[in-house]
């Protein structure tokens, strides 16, 4: 007991990818090679070498992989890495301008 390995959790917050946690759990298995546990809302990752930079780099990985980052972005707290969802911008449509008539003696060059 003397020299025990002292193991980190990590959370992840999967946010509403709630459908995705298995393919992270996965994707966390075979890339960090660490012990994974699901709960109810959150991904719990244990290691004895893990940096909470490594944890967000794969999660912002697995994130791109999956084709989420257009809506989704990820981020830390604490022990916590979070991914987020984008916030809907409304977006304001510009009222398309007709291009000008031509004359006939425009077009002739007239």
């Amino acid at each position: 007991m003397l020299f025990k390995h002292r193991t980190t959790k990590f959370h992840v917050d999967m946010g509403d990818l709630d459908s995705e946690k298995e393919n992270l759990t996965n994707f966390l298995l075979v890339h960090l090679k660490v012990s994974v546990s699901q709960g109810t809302d959150k991904l719990t990752v244990e290691s004895e070498n893990l940096s909470l930079q490594d944890l967000e780099h794969v999660v912002n990985k697995f994130v791109y992989h999956r084709d989420l980052n257009g809506t989704h972005w990820v981020s830390t707290e604490k022990s916590t890495v979070k991914i987020n969802r984008f916030k809907e911008r409304k977006k304001k449509r510009r009222q398309e301008k007709e291009p000008p008539h031509q004359t006939a003696a425009q077009s002739w060059g007239l």
